[in-house]
């Protein structure tokens, strides 16, 4: 299995979806060696980008008995392996020709290399690397299936079950249409593309996911399937919090980017304030709109009652929560969206987009189109002055999310491991 970012050095959902499928899947007897690039540091918030890495010899392997990391081998491999590729070893992996492993091993690996950290390469030479480094981990190692996670990751799913001849399993996490709109990065499209076109399987996380990777990518329907994510239940237990403020707190968790739609939660707060000043609205996450948010905040005159917190991942998202009277999800385009789920697991009612496909297994959050930002206004105001209501939200809310489990997840994926390897 082949991932980008792993708990505890996460930047989103991702690393949370893996983690919960992952140890769900040991659970059901299933064996794993989860292999991701280690970073160090220097992260903005967006594991689209990498700013500092360093050289781990694959070799390292790092095994933990707690729990299920007895199934689990966890391997660090350095996002920064090789500065610069033989334009041959280049060519054969992307011409989808046969690796030969001791032929790659000769040219990569004959030497060490001294780094300086500053070489400044791009995301796009990392992935490439990293496939690169997945067909020799895949030539020493004993598998049945090759599982890669998102688009990062899909060059080195490509190359491992080349080499291996084993089946492939792409988990689709996310678009390029999701991430930039229309505007997609051709780049990016075609690693996708590539990845889709040579899975035996095509996973997605909602039927929202599935028809974008049909009718935007061209992907045979019947190898496309979904398995919409959970979440993590963990001990149950929740943070006691003592609120510094009496107003009602209505939240924004997630990546301040195109994608989740903050500039709406931005004017529907300007709307709530404007006939209830008892309201306070966080804000917490980073991305390349937070400032372009922070000025939009400053001109509607609303900054006294408006919060951002940065970046904020374990414990302190269950404290955010615990703060928290409403979540707001207003994403664009949201494939999946765990974050609601956590939110109604701690008591929250929610709000969310009916862009996104988490909506597709929730019937007790309130559902909006992400543009509407009269009727998100609306909601916001309903849920923090009518108790009944908020009432309700939280009791059916909490005792449907108790059904939303990674374990179901994992038995449909096990199910197609199963499938590919008769």
């Amino acid at each position: 299995m082949f991932g980008w970012e792993f708990p505890p050095h996460i930047s989103g959902g991702l690393g949370t979806a893996c983690y919960g499928l992952t140890r769900a899947l040991a659970g059901f007897d299933v064996d794993m060696i989860f292999v991701v690039p280690k970073l160090f540091g220097g992260e903005d918030g967006s594991f689209m980008q990498l700013k500092e890495a360093s050289n781990i010899e694959i070799t390292k392997e790092k095994t933990d008995t707690e729990e299920f990391w007895e199934k689990l081998k966890y391997i660090e491999v350095g996002s920064s392996l090789i500065p610069y590729l033989d334009p041959e070893v280049y060519t054969k992996l992307f011409e989808h020709t046969i690796l030969d492993h001791n032929e790659i091993k000769s040219k990569i690996f004959s030497e060490k290399f001294d780094f300086s950290g500053e070489y400044g390469t791009s995301l796009l030479e990392e992935v490439s690397r990293y496939a690169v480094v997945a067909s020799v981990i895949a030539a020493g190692n004993d598998f049945d299936v090759v599982h890669a996670h998102d688009w990062l990751t899909y060059p080195a799913g490509i190359a491992a079950a080349e080499i291996s001849k084993k089946p492939l399993v792409i988990h689709v996490h996310a678009t390029e249409f999701d991430r930039s709109g229309e505007n997609v990065n051709p780049n990016v499209f075609e690693i996708e593309k590539r990845g889709m076109l040579a899975a035996n399987t095509v996973i997605t996380v909602s039927n929202l996911t599935r028809d974008k990777v049909v009718n935007r990518y061209g992907i045979d329907p019947n190898k496309v399937i979904t398995v919409h994510n959970g979440v993590d239940f963990g001990t149950g237990d929740f943070p006691d919090i003592q609120r510094g403020v009496k107003e009602k707190v209505v939240t924004f968790l997630g990546r301040i980017t195109f994608q989740k739609g903050p500039e709406y939660f931005v004017e529907a707060a300007y709307k709530v304030l404007q006939k209830d000043p008892n309201v306070r609205f966080v804000m917490a996450g980073s991305g390349d709109m937070m400032y372009r948010m922070i000025r939009r905040v400053a001109a509607l005159k609303i900054a006294d009652k408006f919060h951002f917190t940065g970046f904020l991942k374990g414990d302190d998202v269950l404290k955010m929560f615990a703060l928290s009277d409403v979540y707001v999800m207003p994403s664009v385009s949201e494939p999946f969206g765990i974050s609601p789920l956590e939110a109604m697991r701690s008591n929250v009612p929610v709000i969310i987009s009916k862009q996104s496909g988490v909506a597709e297994v929730l019937k007790h959050a309130v559902k909006l189109d992400f543009w509407d930002v009269d009727a998100m206004a609306d909601a916001i105001y309903g849920l923090i002055n009518y108790e009944g209501l908020t009432k309700m939200f939280k009791k059916l809310g909490k005792k449907e999310v108790e059904n939303i489990k990674w374990d179901n997840a994992a038995f449909k994926v096990k199910n197609i491991y199963e499938s590919l390897i008769q």
